[in-house]
């Protein structure tokens, strides 16, 4: 069975940069994103929102994180995306002090396959040319990789490691 959609034009929702008093739609976005990424534990995705709340909001207040919103006619809002503007030793990949790290790109399961994080994506990127941010990183998750591959975002070298504070 097809989940129903509401079909709904990419026209009808403006983008708009957010505020602080968006901070606590952020952070519900990024609590349904890790939920949707396979991670089940409440509790955890209940205390992460939380933090992320306090540590968003004071980056926005610094300029160091600009996010942008994807609202309906009636204040609803479908979809997001965030730039986190993080400071940058010198690097031979990328002159410039700081590196665009993209976070939080985020469509309601009902508005999605409809363009919104592509008109996202394209105002980040545009905001970091404006900026003079020539490396932009991000995560992508398997659904996002394909659009993110069509905006010229590549693979890279990255490697993780998760040190357990017990040992």
């Amino acid at each position: 069975m097809t989940e129903a959609r509401s079909l709904i034009e990419p026209s009808a929702f403006t983008i708009r940069a957010a505020t602080l008093a968006d901070v606590e739609t952020l952070a519900e976005q990024r609590r349904a994103m890790f939920s949707e990424l396979g991670f089940r534990d409440d509790q955890a995705l209940d205390a992460m929102a939380s933090a992320f709340a306090i540590w968003v909001r004071q980056k926005m207040q610094a300029g160091e994180y600009l996010a942008w919103l994807a609202a309906g006619a009636d204040g609803t809002i479908a979809a997001g995306a965030g730039l986190w503007l993080m400071d940058w030793p010198p690097h031979m990949i990328g002159p410039g002090s700081r590196r665009g790290n993209v976070l939080n790109v985020y469509t309601r399961p009902d508005q999605r396959r409809q363009g919104l994080a592509r008109r996202l994506m394209e105002v980040v990127l545009d905001s970091c040319r404006t900026l003079g941010i020539r490396t932009i990183i991000l995560h992508a998750s398997e659904a996002g990789r394909p659009l993110y591959e069509a905006l010229g975002f590549e693979p890279t070298n990255e490697m993780r490691l998760l040190i357990d504070a017990g040992k």
